[in-house]
């Protein structure tokens, strides 16, 4: 005959272990969810600024190329011009 003491315990065990899971797994959702909502309000805040800038006459094209450009490497950003420029001279555009 099994021992049920022994089956009882593991049972307990095994349901404390996914309790402590299930919790565990609670918390990185919630602290995902709460990240996903400060980038909404962070996203919004930066169509404010694009849309102020906008307001007040500037191109927002232009400014978004530039801040892509300032996250880049000056190297590559110097590298990539050169040829640029160079394309342009061989097509008549320079």
């Amino acid at each position: 005959m099994p021992d049920t003491s022994t089956d009882a315990t593991a049972a307990a065990a095994t349901g404390a272990a996914a309790a402590v899971a299930a919790e565990e797994l609670r918390q990185f959702i919630e602290r995902y969810e709460h990240l996903d909502a400060e980038k909404r309000d962070i996203a919004d805040q930066m169509k404010e600024v694009m849309a102020e800038a906008k307001g007040r006459g500037y191109d927002t094209r232009a400014m978004r190329r530039l801040i892509a450009l300032r996250k880049r490497d000056r190297n590559e950003v110097a590298e990539e011009e050169a040829i640029l420029d160079l394309y342009k001279a061989a097509l008549g555009m320079a």
